[in-house]
Order: C-alpha cells, then sequence, then structure tokens
C-alpha cells in the first residue's frame, strides 16, 4: 500500500484508450510527459492557461547563440518549476539548453520530490 502511496498511476499524455479504459503511466513516466508537454505546448495553445508551454519547435529557427540559449533555459525553468510544483523537488531542478546549426539540445535533470529519486532527461529538437 504504501508504495502505492508513493507512486501512484496517472493517465497518460496523450490520452490513450485501451481495452480495460484510459491507459496509464507510472509517476517517473508521468513527470516526462508534464515536461514534454512544457517543451512541445506552444504559448496561447492552451485556452485557460495562454502562458502554459515555450513552443520549443518554433526555437530551432531562431538564431542559434548563447542569448538563445539563456533566455530559453530561464523560461524552461519558470514553466517548468510551475507545471512540475509538488512532483519535483524545486532545487534540484536544473537545465541546460546548447545548441548547433538547427539544433537544439536540451538536458533537465531534477529530484522527485516523495521517493528522492533523480532523473536526467535529454531532448535533441532539430529543425527541418
Amino acid at each position: 500500500m504504501a508504495t502505492q502511496l508513493n507512486n501512484p498511476d496517472f493517465m497518460k499524455f496523450p490520452l490513450e484508450i485501451g481495452a480495460a479504459g484510459a491507459v496509464t503511466s507510472a509517476r517517473r513516466q508521468h513527470i516526462r510527459e508534464q515536461i514534454e508537454q512544457v517543451l512541445f505546448t506552444n504559448p496561447g495553445e492552451r485556452w485557460f492557461r495562454p502562458e502554459f508551454g515555450i513552443g520549443i519547435r518554433a526555437l530551432v529557427f531562431e538564431p542559434n547563440g548563447s542569448v538563445l540559449w539563456e533566455v530559453t533555459k530561464k523560461r524552461l525553468l519558470a514553466s517548468l518549476s510551475e507545471a512540475l510544483t509538488g512532483e519535483v523537488d524545486p532545487k534540484t531542478l536544473e537545465v541546460t539548453v546548447e545548441g548547433q546549426d538547427a539544433r537544439l539540445d536540451i538536458v533537465i535533470s531534477y529530484q522527485l520530490a516523495t521517493i528522492n529519486h533523480t532523473e536526467r532527461l535529454e531532448f535533441a529538437i532539430e529543425g527541418k
């Protein structure tokens, strides 16, 4: 029972319906799904939360350099801190953003607040 309290099931994002109903994700996968929502949702895309998301795909067409990386890092830290409240220890949330040509490399590391498990996610977003 204690394991279930520390690691409950969450509805998967994007929503999937299987034979038994809604498909679920474990806590670690759910947090990754939340991070992906912040990364890939364009600002203004959500009606009741127009400030949600950073629209990372559009950024690969901006001049790729340290200014873009710093702005993206700050926006991402602010958005993730809000989106992951209660799930991630905010003191452990770290973001690095770098790039080359039409590619952005993002590394996000954090510690889950309830189970003290550290995660490190890497995303490579490339312009076409």
